[in-house]
């Protein structure tokens, strides 16, 4: 076990330092800016599916699609994060309760 663990600290510090070494035009590159910033997107986005979406090996659809659903409306109406994540668990709860 700390085999797999030294060798994958060791994996990611020449991952880190593989990014490091690239010449500066590389990365001022305008694709590369564009991926580089929208990765981290992406990569939230998916966390939250697996999270709202998933129950070990099955989908589910249960009240975290509907808190879920409730945050996407509360932010394309631009309400303030707080109100987002308070609704969000309100109507989780609610739905839970019914």
């Amino acid at each position: 076990m700390w085999a797999a663990v030294v060798l994958a600290g060791v994996g990611c510090y020449l991952l880190k330092l593989a990014g490091l070494s690239l010449p500066e035009r590389v990365l001022a590159h305008p694709t590369v800016e564009r991926v580089a910033d929208l990765i981290p997107v992406a990569l939230l986005a998916a966390l939250v599916a697996v999270q709202v979406f998933a129950d070990g090996p099955a989908l589910v659809l249960d009240a975290r699609a509907l808190a879920l659903a409730f945050a996407v409306v509360a932010l394309l109406l631009r309400a303030p994060f707080l109100v987002v994540v308070v609704g969000a668990s309100v109507v989780a709860a609610l739905a839970r309760l019914v």
